[in-house]
């Protein structure tokens, strides 16, 4: 096949795989009661957003010296390399955090969901997300793909059948921002990275599709 014929099929297949997920993301906004205009707006401000990070704030780091692996010597610190300080910004990715984060908000301000059953679900899936995230330096906070969003889902169809989507959305959401992500703050200076972008492609991702998968498993 030429080379152009190719370059076409993939981007055929590009826009196809665009649209799906478009299609999931409306039905996934359909299902939480939100309006097709209002769901429309949600998703460019979730596109656009996802290329800008807000600068919250930033932790000192100190490096004392690195390990060298050499494959005919055991393992040294290089004690003559001198100390250096430096910082690691924390920030908030807008597609990735702030609107999932303010979307929650709506929902809990809307009173659908009681409160004890909200509390419940969120600190069930706070706790399972803290349990089984792990740090991976140089890249960030990683933890299975589909464990929250079915713990979430789970949860919210057994608590609350009427409202299940918006409590899984919410305790998803939640969940991983405060189970993977805050909680874990003070271990970020180990990750070896300049930015922990939380909801970002980065450090910390995760947490709009959580919420997306929840709400579609619920």
């Amino acid at each position: 096949m030429p080379f152009n014929s190719l370059i076409l099929v993939f981007l055929i297949g590009l826009f196809l795989v665009a649209l799906i997920q478009i299609h999931i993301f409306e039905f996934a906004f359909a299902k939480l009661g939100l309006t097709p205009e209002l769901s429309l707006l949600l998703l460019v401000g979730i596109l656009v957003g996802s290329g800008i990070n807000l600068p919250l704030f930033y932790l000192r780091t100190r490096q004392t010296g690195h390990l060298v692996m050499s494959p005919e010597k055991k393992p040294v610190w290089e004690i003559y390399q001198p100390a250096r300080e430096g910082k690691v910004v924390v920030a908030a990715n807008v597609g990735g955090c702030i609107i999932p984060l303010g979307l929650s908000l709506y929902f809990i301000s809307q009173q659908l969901i009681d409160p004890l059953k909200m509390l419940a679900a969120l600190a069930i899936v706070t706790a399972l997300c803290y349990k089984i995230s792990r740090l991976i330096p140089g890249f960030g906070v990683g933890m299975p793909m589909l464990a929250a969003p079915l713990a979430a889902a789970t949860v919210a169809l057994i608590l609350d059948p009427g409202h299940a989507a918006q409590l899984a959305y919410v305790s998803g959401v939640l969940g991983v921002l405060i189970g993977a992500d805050l909680l874990r703050l003070k271990e970020i200076v180990n990750l070896g990275a300049p930015i922990a972008s939380i909801g970002g492609a980065g450090t910390f991702d995760g947490i709009f599709l959580t919420g997306i998968l929840a709400v579609l498993l619920a």
